[in-house]
């Protein structure tokens, strides 16, 4: 018979586990668990207080590994890590489930407490409002004063009261923990996403190899190129803090053609490209652009969060991305580091490892852009290993042609894969064998690439602009036949756009299912427990959640789709408004997500080991005799089950660091 076993545990370390992550927080010499609260089957909390003296019995030791017991907690990678070093191995992922993965796969926020306010609990069944003070008194280490007597850290006897109120927030956080998972047991988390989070504790707890002495050799350069700048800019400006955008607008006012409206990246760039400014106000400006360049925040977070065996860990947030379940970045968030564009990257790797500025300044101009290209190559492959890196080609764009049955786009995709030039091809008219160089006709890829990356979704002229439409040449007066003709190119994937919404305001307003190609939408309701989603079940038979979903009229007296969610912007939960084309953006990028995640169990499974891995993309460390790139496209690649005829493609290197071709 299988029991739960619901866990919180509060713990005391000395490493701040918000900057170096849980997993070097757990390693830390001093890491040691102070509470363990535990439920079982439902039943009153109980509480073992290890930081006085207290031990688990001998039954709930033996629970931790055995599988009779699954363990529940909220954001329970966390409990996880605690407990395999409290026991001396890492325990079996598969006796572990995630509360917070239920929340977050159900469309709430990450929070426990946030969580719980959305569902609704009441309050005695929310978090205490006290126990983040609790937590900076009794689980990081605090400053000696006179006062207390010089110490570094505060224990249960520095203040029982305190304590016993630590031990009722303690046991709260159970009680949170299950009312949440009894809430939301109606619309349970797959066994297939089960299965990904399992796999994601291990890759995590794998982590990835960094060079620190080139981590090292940038944040020495960094902070040494950032001095001379400086020093430069206040020998020019004569100000006391040439940095502050108050002193150096009034500085440069005189100085410069043009009104100084603000000081930001794009209006810097702009003012130097139309030679505004001239002479030291030049100078000054291009020293603000370096300056901007100059963040070695990346740098610092692999110093933070690097463990003593050299690797990183914790980089990924099992689904991190609300709307559509992919992954997020964390602590160093790979999801976004600099392209690397310059060339011979092992010789600048070789000079920022040696602290040589001179060497960087000569070979590429600017210190601070090299710096930052060099980032991702600081992750590194284990000694006598290799990376191999592959992504798949043009997801996105391979998956909305799928969904929608575009067909001309699926034979693309089928036979030579070139998107940007048949696209330009059915946009205007010219045979795809004229589009290429040395052609006038070429210049037609331009718009046909920024149509494919920004027209998808129902974007209009404002997304080709913000794509680059006019930095890369292209007069805002084409923008909107642009538009038009790639609408009319692609009149499937623009009726997936008003299918998609037409049957979502169906749905919320009938209460009655609707397909719109490989989906199915509903409206699912808890009444018991005041639930209420839009949901869209996608091929994988993965669930989007939109919750307490309603109708409102548009600026064009059209119904407009309402539900709360999390805002990106303010990270509250709110409501939130959306449309077709932002359905089909979640919906394409679920979908492409799921891809993802089967390859990773296709190649974990063929012993692959993955270390992290971007939005489609990823990165395996392994034994050189055995790092194949033709096996693992092979593994990433065939056919899916749930979607047989998708045509997938990868490519990708093998290679000592990580880059970005």
């Amino acid at each position: 018979m299988l029991h739960h076993l619901s866990i919180d545990l509060e713990t005391y370390s000395s490493v701040p586990i918000a900057k170096a992550g849980a997993y070097k927080y757990v390693q830390s010499p001093d890491f040691e668990i102070l509470l363990f609260a535990y439920s079982v089957d439902g039943e009153p909390v109980q509480i073992v207080d290890l930081a006085q003296g207290e031990i688990l019995p001998d039954w709930l030791y033996r629970s931790i590994t055995d599988p009779a017991f699954i363990k529940h907690a909220y954001n329970a990678a966390f409990e996880w890590y605690c407990l395999s070093k409290f026991c001396g191995l890492l325990l079996p992922v598969e006796q572990w489930r995630d509360t917070m993965l239920h929340g977050l796969y159900c469309g709430y926020t990450a929070g426990l407490d946030a969580t719980g306010k959305a569902l609704g609990l009441p309050a005695e069944k929310q978090k205490l409002s006290m126990g983040k003070a609790l937590i900076r008194y009794f689980c990081v280490p605090c400053n000696p004063t006179q006062a207390n007597g010089g110490r570094t850290r505060n224990l249960p006897k520095h203040d029982p009261d305190k304590w016993e109120l630590f031990k009722t927030y303690c046991r709260g956080d159970v009680t949170t923990e299950m009312e949440i998972e009894r809430r939301l047991s109606n619309f349970p988390v797959p066994d297939a996403v089960e299965k990904q989070w399992q796999t994601d504790l291990i890759i995590n707890a794998r982590g990835v190899a960094v060079d620190m002495s080139m981590v090292q050799g940038a944040l020495h350069i960094g902070d040494s190129t950032r001095e001379q700048l400086m020093a430069e800019a206040t020998e020019l400006t004569g100000l006391e803090n040439p940095n502050s955008i108050q002193q150096l607008m009034g500085w440069l006012e005189p100085r410069v053609d043009d009104m100084v409206t603000d000081l930001r990246k794009e209006t810097v760039a702009t003012m130097l490209e139309n030679g505004t400014a001239k002479d030291e106000a030049a100078r000054v400006l291009e020293i603000r652009q370096e300056l901007g360049k100059t963040s070695t925040k990346k740098y610092d977070a692999i110093e933070a969060a690097v463990c003593s065996d050299g690797r990183v860990r914790g980089l990924l947030q099992f689904y991190g991305a609300n709307r559509t379940g992919r992954w997020a970045g964390r602590l160093v968030q790979v999801q976004n580091l600099p392209r690397t564009y310059i060339g011979q990257l092992p010789l600048a790797r070789e000079a920022v490892r040696n602290k040589e500025a001179d060497k960087l300044r000569l070979l590429y101009g600017s210190i601070p852009d090299t710096l930052s290209q060099l980032i991702r190559t600081s992750f590194v492959a284990s000694p006598g290993n290799k990376l191999v890196d592959a992504d798949f080609s043009a997801i996105e764009a391979r998956v909305i042609s799928w969904l929608a049955g575009e067909q001309w786009r699926l034979e693309v995709f089928r036979t030579h894969g070139k998107i940007y030039e048949a696209s330009a091809s059915q946009m205007f008219g010219v045979p795809i064998e004229k589009i290429k160089k040395g052609n006038p006709e070429y210049a037609l890829r331009q718009k046909g690439k920024v149509a494919e990356l920004a027209l998808g979704y129902q974007g209009s002229s404002g997304a080709l602009v913000a794509m680059g439409a006019l930095k890369m040449g292209i007069p805002e007066s084409d923008l909107p036949d642009i538009v038009s003709r790639w609408r009319e190119s692609n009149r499937r994937i623009v009726d997936l756009w008003y299918s998609l919404e037409s049957a979502a305001v169906s749905v919320i307003e009938s209460g009655s299912p609707a397909g719109v190609r490989n989906l199915i939408l509903m409206r699912e309701i808890d009444p018991a427990n005041g639930l209420d989603y839009l949901t869209i079940t996608l091929p994988s038979k993965r669930k989007l959640y939109y919750a307490h979903p309603s109708l409102t009229t548009n600026e064009w007296n059209k119904p407009s789709i309402l539900y709360y969610g999390s805002n990106q912007t303010t990270k509250q939960w709110s409501q939130l408004e959306t449309y077709g084309g932002k359905l089909v953006e979640n919906v394409v990028q679920a979908i492409a997500r799921d891809c993802l995640a089967v390859a990773i169990e296709h190649l974990e499974a063929a012993g692959f080991p993955v270390v992290f891995h971007v939005h489609d993309e990823v990165v395996i460390d392994i034994p050189e005799d055995k790092a194949n790139l033709d096996e693992v496209v092979r593994l990433m690649t065939p056919p899916i089950p749930w979607a047989p005829d998708l045509p997938l493609n990868a490519d990708g290197w093998i290679g000592d660091f990580f880059k970005k071709d």
